[in-house]
């Protein structure tokens, strides 16, 4: 199955998102036994943008920053160094109890000791995300997207964001522009605005044509039915992403392509790593192998991120899903939570399992 992309386009990719600062120990420390912090910019949508952009895609991230803030300074140079173009609105900091941009603290686990994430979102610029500071019609319309990426992370980061993300899927609609979802559901953002974010949520997914989630997305978003309960070893868990997307189209019928991913731990620093993917009427699955794991935080951004490049190339689907796969396990291989491919022959090395020394 093909998926025809706008031509004569600026830019390949564009994200929403809303940036913030990841601080992790070096050397794989708890963060409570650590004395040097490494100190990175982040997002998730940013995480899968990066394939795009370090394969030399063009790529063009909406967001919005603190104003003279030394924090937003940091993350704007990130970004021009990962080759994203970006705009946004500067927002005043409005005193030390105002704005500024989250904290994602995380450390990485050793081996029998698994990794831990601790968010710091209080204050969040991000949260004031409003389709009045951006001119849509122009970005669409004039410079051109071939592919929106959106997150249930920022559809529900606050109501203003999940009107900005509405807007958004409604002006790519309008210009022909493809749409990604990845549902990401967090309990946290949902708590008390289940009726409202299960609406939005409904809406963006009539609009999109690439959908992105585990079974407990599709259910705790959308309220669609999960499998009936089975055992957990990874054949019942493809048999139940199956059952449950056949109902999801069912409701979703613009969406041609559903995608998620499979993950058995085994230790913090091996992993075992699958795929599956529904294009068309066609299932892909890549059965879950051993991956070694430096860093596990944005393997599955990586995920999405390799898809969606394979899609912008006009490849064949068979490689879409593979592609992904070889992304997410080359992000685990990075301290950064984003794959930083050096080029297509060495994200097709990660797929073929080759790790020799290439002179």
């Amino acid at each position: 199955m093909d998926i025809s992309l706008k031509e004569n386009c600026r830019y390949a990719l564009l994200v929403p998102t809303s940036m913030g600062l990841r601080v992790t120990p070096e050397d794989g420390q708890p963060v409570r036994s650590a004395e040097v912090l490494r100190l990175q910019a982040t997002s998730a949508e940013t995480n899968v943008a990066s394939v795009s952009s370090y394969l030399g895609l063009p790529v063009k991230v909406l967001t919005t920053f603190v104003k003279d803030s030394p924090f937003a300074a940091f993350i704007k140079s990130n970004l021009r160094s990962r080759g994203m173009d970006f705009e946004g609105p500067e927002v005043p900091q409005g005193g030390p109890w105002g704005y500024r941009h989250q904290i994602n603290v995380a450390d990485s686990g050793f081996g029998s000791r698994g990794p831990r994430v601790w968010n710091d979102r209080a204050g969040e610029v991000g949260r004031t995300l409003n389709a009045a500071d951006f001119d849509l019609d122009r970005i669409f319309g004039v410079e051109g997207v071939r592919i929106v990426h959106l997150s249930g992370l920022i559809a529900a980061l606050s109501p203003e964001t999940s009107r900005f993300c509405l807007e958004i899927a409604r002006k790519a609609k309008e210009y022909g522009t493809r749409i990604s979802f990845d549902l990401n559901f967090r309990a946290s953002f949902w708590a008390g605005r289940e009726e409202e974010l299960r609406a939005v949520f409904s809406e963006i997914c009539s609009l999109a044509d690439i959908l992105i989630g585990n079974e407990e997305d599709f259910q705790l978003c959308l309220g669609i039915p999960g499998p009936e309960a089975g055992g957990k070893d990874i054949a019942s868990k493809i048999d139940g992403f199956k059952d449950m997307i056949g109902r999801v189209r069912k409701e979703y019928p613009s969406a041609s392509v559903f995608a998620t991913t499979l993950r058995q731990v085994n230790h913090a620093n091996s992993h075992n790593w699958g795929a599956i993917m529904l294009e068309g009427d066609t299932w892909h699955v890549v059965e879950p192998r051993e991956i070694h794991v430096l860093d596990r935080i944005g393997g599955g951004d990586g995920f999405v991120g390799g898809l969606l490049y394979a899609i912008l190339r006009g490849w064949d689907p068979e490689k879409w899903i593979r592609f992904g796969w070889a992304c997410g396990a080359l992000a685990t291989t990075f301290l950064t939570d984003y794959a930083q491919p050096s080029d297509e022959e060495q994200v097709w090395s990660v797929w073929s399992g080759n790790a020799r020394v290439k002179r």
